[in-house]
């Protein structure tokens, strides 16, 4: 079993059985494991990012109506089968954040978006691995609350890695 492999079976148990788990009493009853693309090596990126100057405050609006305050950090340019695609990364006082919405939401992703925690790197790098990239806990419990995606982080790209969209039946 890879490393990845073993940690989506802990993120599987989490939600079937932690008292934490974001999934309503109902929906455990039926719960049989989420719904990942296959692991892709080539999306497990090391990125140089262009820290902003000028570090600006956002408030990002949450699917509930409150605002979360973040630092607007850096940004990075990749690249997915050929398709140019840059995002932002932000900043809070539990560390660094990725959201991002990507050209499958909807149909085969969260519409609103996914999220990553990149691990920084010596010399403004970072890992980026979107294995990881994983819905918001709103996306399977409209009581949490969550932020919604800004604007530059929205690609025209489809990037097939982490989470798909949850569908309580299954």
């Amino acid at each position: 079993m890879t490393e990845l492999e073993e940690f989506r079976k802990e993120k599987d148990e989490f939600f079937a059985h932690h008292p934490q788990s974001p999934l309503t009493r109902e929906q455990r009853k039926t719960f049989n494991g989420l719904n990942y693309f296959p692991e892709d090596e080539s999306l497990r990126l090391e990125v140089q990012v262009e820290e902003f100057l000028q570090k600006d405050s956002v408030q990002m609006q949450t699917t509930t109506g409150d605002v979360q305050e973040y630092v607007r950090y850096g940004r990075f340019r990749f690249e997915v089968d050929g398709q140019s695609a840059e995002l932002t990364i932000y900043e809070s006082q539990h560390g660094f954040f990725l959201p991002f919405v990507d050209s499958l939401a909807g149909s085969e992703t969260y519409p609103a978006g996914r999220y990553l925690d990149p691990d920084p790197l010596p010399g403004n790098r970072f890992l980026v691995d979107f294995n990881l990239a994983y819905n918001p806990y709103c996306a399977y419990n409209e009581m949490w609350s969550c932020p919604i995606t800004p604007f530059e982080n929205r690609l025209k790209i489809p990037i097939r890695a982490g989470e798909k969209i949850f569908h309580p039946e299954h």
